[in-house]
Formats: structure tokens, sequence, C-alpha cells
């Protein structure tokens, strides 16, 4: 493979035509334009099908129509956009339709600002919309791990008949990196149950509607079995110099990579600490953040909020360690120093080391 530099929002759009995306609808939004943008020009070179709908309500509702349909159908958007297509989503979960949705989140709440935030993780994780469901959610550090993650997004996305999000942010979709893409095209897989014309066969079905109380009960339980399988195979994290750690910065994305660097400055000041990063936060890696934190005294979570993430790290660990927060929000982007400060003040009004 050769090696490209490219932005993040424009490898991220490449890496999904590779994936076999061939239908995107969209609405612009800052940061995470350069996707539409890239997509507009790419997708009729390969045959497939661009459209800037009038609205991301509108947005939504096509990827439903492309998704029954057995497409690989995509979207993207940017915090206040992925709120405005929460309907959609909650319809596209609970009729079992596979498709990618890529959030490249900003500060706010409202409107906000146009700088990088991570305050959509309850909303991405949670389930933003009504209903019980669940999105399968991947948090990539790098541009890199972004193309990568994308061809799983999709894979994904066809195994369980589920919404895939990619959950990234502003300085993952506007900062550059070396990438390499993959050379050739995935194939998608066949969909029998996608509505594609009955001629020959009985006709197929896609719904979330259920009249009767007693069969939506059955498809929710259904649906929670899913997305119990789903936590038992799929989850992945990467654990950094964890196994002597005393304290461990937990944090996903681009604040993932800054806690690596105030780990790194800590151990050269003599501190042990380590990283734990989840790459799925739907499934969230269970077992994986014990076994990280199993000889650690104290946790602390990095995030772009005021405390989102640090709550499922506090139930995965069981409340058996003390697990701290250090957020900036606004579009404030911590910095490793930052984070080492906040270490040292630990570890010394804690005893550790």
């Amino acid at each position: 493979m050769t090696k490209v530099l490219m932005k993040g929002n424009e490898a991220l759009a490449e890496a999904a035509v590779k994936a076999g995306c061939r239908y995107f609808f969209g609405y612009p939004i800052t940061p995470q334009n350069e996707i539409p943008q890239y997509l507009a020009w790419r997708l009729p070179e390969v045959g497939g099908v661009f459209i800037q709908a009038e609205s991301e309500v509108a947005a939504i509702n096509m990827v439903y129509g492309a998704a029954a349909a057995g497409a690989r159908v995509m979207t993207s958007s940017s915090s206040p956009g992925i709120s405005l297509k929460q309907e959609g989503i909650s319809y596209i979960a609970g009729s079992e339709l596979p498709c990618v949705i890529v959030n490249m989140q900003r500060g706010g709440p409202g409107l906000g600002s146009i700088q990088p935030g991570q305050a959509d993780y309850f909303q991405a994780v949670k389930g933003g919309g009504h209903g019980d469901y669940h999105l399968i959610v991947l948090a990539p550090a790098t541009i890199q791990e972004a193309v990568d993650l994308m061809g799983k997004a999709f894979d994904l996305a066809d195994e369980y008949r589920n919404p895939v999000m990619i959950l990234g942010d502003g300085v993952l979709g506007q900062m550059m990196e070396a990438v390499e893409l993959p050379e050739k095209e995935a194939v998608a897989p066949e969909k029998p149950w996608a509505l594609k014309g009955s001629k020959g066969r009985n006709p197929n079905l896609i719904n979330s509607l259920y009249l009767e109380a007693s069969k939506l009960e059955q498809h929710n339980y259904w649906l929670q079995e899913k997305y119990q399988k789903i936590q038992d195979k799929e989850t992945m994290a990467e654990s950094y110099l964890t196994d002597d750690a005393d304290i461990v910065l937990v944090g996903y994305g681009s604040s993932a990579r800054i806690a690596k660097a105030a780990v790194d400055q800590a151990r050269e000041s003599g501190i042990k600490a380590g990283l734990f990063r989840p790459i799925t936060l739907y499934p969230f890696p269970h077992q994986e953040i014990q076994e990280a934190c199993k000889n650690a005294q104290q946790v602390l979570t990095v995030e772009m909020s005021l405390g989102q993430l640090v709550e499922d790290v506090r139930y995965h660990l069981e409340f058996k360690v003390p697990v701290y927060l250090y957020g900036r929000v606004g579009g404030m982007i911590p910095t490793p120093r930052e984070v080492g400060n906040e270490i040292k003040r630990l570890v010394k009004e804690g005893g550790v080391g």
C-alpha cells in the first residue's frame, strides 16, 4: 500500500467508498463538511449517488430507504445535525436496517461552537432517540484507525442489521495524517431480506410499527438478544502501560491521544501511569477495562465534556477504585501538560506511587 496525506474527513469519505458505500445523504455542517464535499464528486465516479438533502431529517429518512433496499449507505453530520436525525435513527434501529452514521462532534449544547467536543457520548451510546435501542459505536483515535474502522463499521452493520456510528470530533476531522487506504473495494454481502421486488417469492416486510403490545414486546426482547450478542463478541480496546500502573487514564478519540502523551510525561517523572482507550464505546469493553485497572489505585478520565464517559468507567469498574474526571468544554482542548498536572495532583493527594 502507498501512504497518502489526507484530512480526516476526506480519508473517512474515501474509506467509505472502498468499503462499498454507494449512497450518501447528508446536509452541511461544520466541522464535517469535507465528507459530503468529497463524496459529492467521488460517488458519481463509481456509479454511486450523492444527495444533499433539504435537511438532516430528510437525509436520515433517505438513509432508511436506501438501507431497506439493501444498499451500503452512509450519512454524516456534527452534533446539532445528529440531534435532528435521532427520530430517524430510532426508526432505522427498530426496523433492523444496516447503515453507517458519522458524527464529528463539536462544542455544545445548542448551536455551541464549531470547535471540537465530546459531549455527544451519552447521545451515541445510550440511544439519543426514543425507545430501547442501541447503536454500535466506534471511536477512532487516528485517521488511519478511522479508515480501518470504516470498513469494520459497514461489516458490523450488515452482520447485525444495525446502525453503526463512527464517533469522531473536530480534531480528527480537520487534522491531516499519512494513511494507507485499502487497495481493493469490499463486496457487500447478499441481503435476502431487502426490498428488491418480490417476483417469484413472498414479499419482504420492513417495519418498526407493532400495534399489538405483545408483538412489540417480543420485538424488543429480540433486539435485546441481539445487543447481548454484540456485547459478547464485538468489544475492542487498547491498553498502554497499564500492567504496573498506579494511576490509569481513560479516554477515547482525540482525548486519548492527549492522555497518552501525558502518560509518557508522567512516566518520565517517575509516576507509574497508564492509559486505557475504549475503541468500541458501545458495546463498552467491560472485561478489558477491569483487566487494565486491576492494579490501579486511581483512575482519571480525560474528555472534552464535563462528565459522560466517566460515568460508564465508574459503572464498569464497579466503583471499586476512585474515578476522577478532567474535562474541558466549549471547544477547549486539554493539553498533555494540563493532564499531567492533574495526574501529579491526584497522586500527591492520594499518596500513590
